[in-house]
This record gives structure tokens, C-alpha cells and sequence, in this order.
């Protein structure tokens, strides 16, 4: 009997989630969480919000007319990228040994393919090397030397490493090794935040797509690697969900978070919002990390600990959500 009481269990909860509606399609992105203050410039909220628009519009055009998830995710990141408002691409910030340094995975999840790199520094968008090793490759992971010379038998844009220095990530590296207090703490003093970029999305074929971008931890040290090339920590798809994770890099790594999140819904059979709230809510401590994610039926979550998180979404039942603090 009471076997026969858990099958039918088991069968009710299949069909609660065979209900869930199948949107068409769905994106979610990020570009950083930390604590940005609710009193910054009107000027500087302006500008991020714009962007942030102008990032999911990208996205969002290509999934309306049928494009790819993974052209929806290459191309939102790629803006971001050449923005030098975040810490990826164009605005990374600097190493302990002041190189700018550039880390960058995707994955589809469909296919349970990777690519990903790191310690990148004449990349000009390394998500799209990031694909290019997912596509062309037989491995999944590049680094620094390898990375490059990866990328010199593709047709990725290169630049000159100047091309990546912009003048307030120096100053700020410039005033950390002046012995003018440590990078955190003078940025605590005005807001801090870490810029990482992502984008997740579900296109109308059903296909989930994750990725992530980033120029690293300011200040650095040689050969340190974050959690966004790690597959599994910072970026991670399947048939199921995909994620990308912006924060502190090694907390993230510690807890493999974005499959954590996943695993949480295969194997407890939670909907999108309960793994996300177990993440961030119970996996990691506070001021340590955001995330968004894009489930298979379009569902989306976007979530952090750390006060505010740069984000927008948009799906195709008419969702719009352009946002920084939490509500």
C-alpha cells in the first residue's frame, strides 16, 4: 500500500510539472554583483541601465525571430564585452602584475558541450574564442599560452593588450599598490562590485545555452583562475536549466555553484526559484555571489546575496525586467 501511495505521488508530481507553461523563449544576463550604492550618480545608474537594455535588446532580437541560444548568448556578451562599464573584455580590470587578464566559457546544455579559456590577453571578445573551442575543438578548457595559440588558427578579432586599459581600472590598480589600502577596501568605501558578465537562454527549439565573461579579481595574483571558465562553478547548462554566477570567484568554485543549482533540481525535482533560493540562500554565505538561470520552460531567476546585482530579462509572454538593487 504503501508503495502503491508513493507511485501515485510520483505521478501528480509529474503532472504539476508537465503543466508548467512552455514559453517560447527566454534570456536573462548579468553583468556583476556587489554592493552598488542606492545613492550613486543619477548620471552612472543611467548609463548602467542603458546598457543593460541595450545588452538584453541584442539578445532578445534574435531569439524573437528564431535565432539560437547560443547566438543570443554569444552576441549580449560580446556588448558587454566591448563596454568597458564591466569587468570583462574592454573594462577588465588588472592583475597584481598589471596585465589585463580574460577568462570566458559557454556551454550548451542540450549537447553537454563546452568551451571555455583563460588568461587571455589579445582576445577582443573572448566569448567568442570560447565557442570557437567548443565548436572546433576537441578539448573544452584553454589557457594562457594555449588560449592564444588556439586563437591564432581561428578568426577571432585580435587587439593590442593597450586595448584593454582603461584609465579608471588603472588608477584604481595604480592606487592599491601605492599602499593606499587594499582594492576591496577602497571600493567598499564607494560601493563595490564585481562586473563578471553573463547570459543565459532557452530558444524556440528548446535549446539552453550559458555564458560567462570576465577580466578576473582585481589585483590578482600570477595564474590565479575564478570560477567563470570552471564548468560547473561559474557556468554551467543541461537539458534541464542553465546558469551563470557572478561574485567572489573562489566561494563560487568552493561550492561548484551553478551545478549545484542544477543538480538541486534534477534530484530533489524542485522548480527553478526553490534551487536558486537553496544556492544562494543556504549553500553560500552573504555578500558572496549572484546568479541567473533560465529553465527549460522558460522560467526565469535572477538572485544574489550581495545587496545588488546588474540584471535584466525579458521572455517571449512580454516579461521586461531592467533592474540593479533588489527589491
Amino acid at each position: 500500500m504503501k508503495r502503491f501511495f508513493t507511485s501515485i505521488l510520483l505521478v501528480l508530481f509529474a503532472i504539476t510539472i508537465n503543466a508548467q507553461e512552455q514559453k517560447e523563449w527566454a534570456i536573462t544576463l548579468h553583468g556583476g554583483a556587489g554592493y552598488y550604492p542606492p545613492d550613486a550618480p543619477a548620471e552612472q545608474v543611467a548609463a548602467y541601465m542603458a546598457s543593460l537594455e541595450e545588452a538584453l535588446a541584442i539578445g532578445q532580437e534574435i531569439l524573437e525571430n528564431g535565432g539560437s541560444a547560443l547566438d543570443a548568448v554569444e552576441q549580449t556578451i560580446r556588448y558587454l564585452e566591448d563596454n568597458e562599464l564591466y569587468n570583462a573584455g574592454r573594462g577588465a580590470v588588472f592583475t597584481a602584475e598589471g596585465k589585463n587578464e580574460l577568462d570566458a566559457a559557454i556551454m550548451h546544455g542540450n549537447m553537454l558541450n563546452a568551451g571555455a579559456l583563460t588568461g587571455a590577453t589579445t582576445v577582443k571578445n573572448p566569448i567568442s574564442l570560447a565557442r570557437k573551442i567548443m565548436e572546433q575543438s576537441n578539448h573544452v578548457f584553454f589557457s594562457g599560452a594555449g588560449a592564444e595559440a588556439f586563437a591564432d588558427m581561428t578568426n577571432v578579432e585580435r587587439v593590442d593588450p593597450v586595448y584593454f586599459r582603461v584609465e579608471r581600472r588603472y588608477e584604481a590598480w595604480k592606487r592599491a599598490n601605492a599602499g593606499e589600502g587594499s582594492v576591496k577596501e577602497l571600493e567598499q568605501n564607494n560601493g563595490w562590485k564585481m562586473g563578471t558578465v553573463g547570459c543565459v537562454a532557452l530558444d524556440k527549439d528548446g535549446n539552453l545555452v550559458a555564458g560567462t565573461s570576465t577580466g578576473g579579481m582585481t589585483n590578482k595574483k600570477f595564474g590565479r583562475v575564478g570560477d567563470v571558465p570552471i564548468i560547473g562553478s561559474g557556468t554551467y547548462a543541461d537539458d534541464l536549466v542553465a546558469v551563470s554566477a557572478t561574485g567572489w570567484g573562489e566561494r563560487i568554485m568552493l561550492n561548484v555553484s551553478a551545478h549545484t543549482l542544477a543538480s538541486h533540481m534534477r534530484f530533489t525535482e524542485s522548480e527553478l526559484q526553490q534551487s536558486m533560493d537553496y544556492l544562494v540562500d543556504e549553500k553560500l554565505n552573504p555578500r558572496e555571489a549572484g546568479f541567473i538561470a533560465v529553465d527549460k520552460f522558460g522560467n526565469i531567476s535572477m538572485k544574489t546575496n550581495t545587496g545588488s546585482m546588474f540584471r535584466a530579462a525579458s521572455d517571449s509572454e512580454g516579461l521586461k525586467i531592467i533592474a540593479i538593487w533588489e527589491d
